[in-house]
């Protein structure tokens, strides 16, 4: 066996144990109330996810609510309901921080030595009130002057909003796009060679490399379709990615029907190998390029209206994860087309011989 081989399948369990078994960091996924009026007292209860609330020492901890870094409110009378929950009164001030709005929205901040720091983005609304309770001050927001803030040392993986446990399908689903590529990549590699140099097996490569690629990129529409049923609320949303996804599948069908519409083979492979570099010139501008579009809109990262993997999105111990992935998928698929071309070269072979 290749020492690649085994390194597939190394790479491939490493990936299945640790994209598994590795926990997600502590996180914050709701506040409640949501929306308060200045000049009010509230009392916000805090929802966490892998969250240690009642471990930590309240001397400790931290909660506050920041609009910029003029105006912040810390809350006061902290107190762990439970594990997932934690209270905090908070006092409003009258004045909104920015005079003639309507409304502000603030990012929620908690912070203690069992969690560590944990954000949650434009979670609470305060309106404008023309009636502020009695005690409220004019203005009491706070400068944001906090340090110490501490880190959660565990090995673990972000925790990623509405996507949670789901998010560990990055080292299945996108992998398999990759190893997709590749091989198709593979498959144009060996169509141009036999255009210029016919033969058997350089036809024989790119039709095999094809076939895997396009199995690949099947796996990867479904594992990414039960990723949006969680995520999303359905498996098939019309999202433009999707729809560039089906059409270059598609397209590498359609080579598929070109190879098996000529009784000559030898001019089937040719015609072939000339749309098979079509449909790869094709691929990246599909998959990469008109999504990414202005006038289109998309749910997938990278795309207009959604964010690209940032720091939190794709953290060095997710990538721990991740480019090993790509590497153990990509080799699979490589494995499987060597299969295929073994067996496919003793089948010609034995029709040769009858």
């Amino acid at each position: 066996m290749k020492w690649w081989k085994i390194a597939s399948i190394v790479l491939l369990l490493y990936t299945f144990v640790a994209g598994l078994l590795i926990p997600l960091k502590p996180g914050l996924t709701d506040t409640t109330p949501e929306s308060i009026n200045s000049g009010a007292a509230a009392t916000l209860t805090l929802t966490g996810y892998n969250t240690r609330f009642d471990q930590a020492d309240p001397q400790q901890s931290r909660v506050w609510l920041r609009f910029d870094s003029a105006h912040i409110l810390f809350g006061r009378n902290l107190k762990a309901l439970d594990a997932a929950h934690l209270q905090a009164d908070f006092q409003f001030p009258a004045e909104l921080p920015v005079k003639g709005e309507k409304f502000a929205r603030f990012d929620v901040y908690f912070d203690d030595p069992v969690n560590g720091l944990l954000r949650l983005e434009n979670e609470i609304q305060v309106a404008a009130t023309a009636s502020p309770d009695s005690n409220a001050l004019a203005s009491g927001w706070a400068t944001d002057t906090i340090k110490n803030v501490h880190r959660y040392q565990k090995m673990s993986f972000p925790i990623l909003p509405n996507i949670y446990e789901s998010g560990r399908n990055l080292y299945y689903h996108v992998p398999m796009w990759f190893a997709m590529i590749l091989l198709f990549g593979a498959s144009v590699w060996f169509s141009i060679r036999n255009l210029s140099r016919p033969s058997a097996d350089n036809d024989r490569r790119a039709k095999t490399y094809a076939e895997t690629g396009l199995l690949f990129g099947l796996l990867g529409l479904t594992t990414g379709m039960l990723w949006a049923t969680f995520t999303w609320g359905k498996p098939w949303n019309n999202d433009i990615k999707q729809i560039m996804t089906a059409v270059a599948l598609l397209i590498y069908f359609a080579y598929f029907i070109l190879r098996n519409s000529f009784d000559d083979q030898e001019k089937g492979a040719r015609l072939a190998a000339v749309y098979n570099v079509f449909a790869f010139s094709t691929l990246i501008p599909l998959l990469y390029i008109v999504p990414r579009l202005e006038m289109f809109e998309s749910l997938h990262p990278g795309a207009k209206g959604s964010p690209t993997f940032s720091s939190q999105d794709l953290d060095n111990t997710m990538r721990m994860v991740f480019y090993p992935a790509i590497l153990g998928w990509t080799m699979l698929g490589f494995w499987v087309a060597d299969i295929r071309i073994r067996v496919t070269r003793l089948q010609d072979h034995l029709q040769d011989i009858d």
